[in-house]
């Protein structure tokens, strides 16, 4: 599976996709106006290992909700993900059975580096 949860109205994630140049074969989910499932939040836990890891503690809510103060468990960024899709690290790539999250320049050239490897078979 070659798939992508963004947002279209994120400059930086539009940035990271043009500059990225994916092929057709790669599946663009807006989490904006197509909402992530339970399923597909399930299915990008099992390859990251966890739900914190996907949560976004840069999200303009984290700070409005005073969630840095509360001591959140799996199960609270779980909901707090499907609740509002912002608290999503995003862009989120799965490629193949890899994942890759968030926008940080380590993260874009890893994706890079991924996809080149694939080319190069």
């Amino acid at each position: 599976m070659k798939k992508v949860y963004y947002l279209k109205t994120c400059n930086t994630c539009m940035r990271i996709l043009k500059g990225l140049n994916l092929s057709a074969d790669f599946l663009l989910q807006d989490i904006k106006n197509e909402p992530i499932t339970v399923k597909q939040l399930e299915e990008m836990k099992a390859l990251s290992g966890s739900y914190e890891a996907l949560f976004s503690k840069r999200a303009k809510l984290y700070k409005e909700m005073d969630l840095k103060h509360q001591d959140l468990s799996e199960r609270d960024y779980k909901h707090y993900i499907l609740e509002h899709y912002t608290f999503l690290s995003r862009p989120v790539f799965i490629i193949d059975n890899h994942i890759f999250i968030g926008n940080s320049k380590k993260t874009v050239e890893a994706v890079k580096s991924y996809l080149n490897g694939l080319q190069l078979e």
